[in-house]
């Protein structure tokens, strides 16, 4: 069994339910920030790959909130998240804080916040603007929505993988606030891979192509990350489209 975490806020392990690019990413950077992770996801690869790390495995997501008593939840949408919390409700208690940076509805965002309310806990919808890669990099940004206590609170955290935090209002403003970037981002690197296409059915040289927009009112960020990618053709994942997907529903 995992020991209760002690008092001082500094120094208590933080847990993560849910491992997947984003959530992998994040038990690293906070690890590199010396803080202990204890993590749960229903992929066993994922937890290997946590304990090779120097992170601690929990056997189910109720040992994590049993352990700790902030939690970052990184799902695939809302639809898990209340789902964790609806089985694993004998294990919230009063005083806990939820980070969840699940991109869904912001509807959801709400109510699992006044659910969690109700029993003493914090929610915030701590949404990330950024792919795992800029995760792992410590450049991601953070729309936060939630109490401004419970906020501040927990900077610690995000100073830790983020290099920008924007508390948004209240629960649910940053899955809001999330949805517009997104909105945003998807439409930009559209236009860009629309424009590529296009220079190279002009034989035009890419690399060219791509120095000349970078330097002209057509410039996005969308070029940085995306932009060589697309001219290699490189396609390994650093989010997944089918999340973006969602995101364009939800929208």
């Amino acid at each position: 069994m995992i020991s209760p975490p002690p008092v001082s806020r500094s120094t208590d392990p933080i847990g993560i339910i849910g491992l997947g690019l984003v959530g992998s990413e994040l038990a690293l950077r906070l690890m590199a920030g010396g803080r202990a992770v204890i993590g749960y996801d229903i992929n066993s690869d994922r937890l290997a790959e946590l304990s090779q790390a120097g992170g601690s495995i929990a056997a189910s997501a109720a040992e994590v909130l049993g352990a700790c008593e902030r939690i970052l939840v990184s799902l695939p949408s809302h639809r898990e998240v209340t789902d964790v919390f609806t089985r694993n409700s004998a294990s919230l208690r009063r005083g806990m804080t939820v980070i969840d940076t699940t991109t869904g509805d912001p509807a959801s965002s709400e109510t699992i916040a006044a659910t969690l309310r109700a029993q003493g806990v914090t929610y915030l919808d701590a949404t990330i603007s950024g792919s795992s890669r800029q995760v792992r990099d410590g450049s991601a940004v953070m729309m936060v929505g939630g109490d401004h206590v419970g906020f501040d609170a927990c900077l610690d955290i995000f100073d830790l993988f983020a290099d920008a935090t924007f508390h948004t209002g209240p629960s649910g403003s940053g899955a809001k606030m999330k949805l517009v970037t997104n909105l945003v981002l998807g439409l930009n690197r559209a236009a860009l891979a629309e424009g590529l296409a296009f220079a190279e059915g002009l034989s035009l040289d890419l690399d060219l192509v791509l120095k000349i927009m970078r330097r002209s009112p057509a410039y996005s960020r969308a070029m940085d990350v995306k932009g060589d990618k697309m001219i290699r053709r490189e396609f390994s994942p650093e989010a997944r489209l089918s999340q973006h997907l969602k995101d364009v529903r939800l929208i």
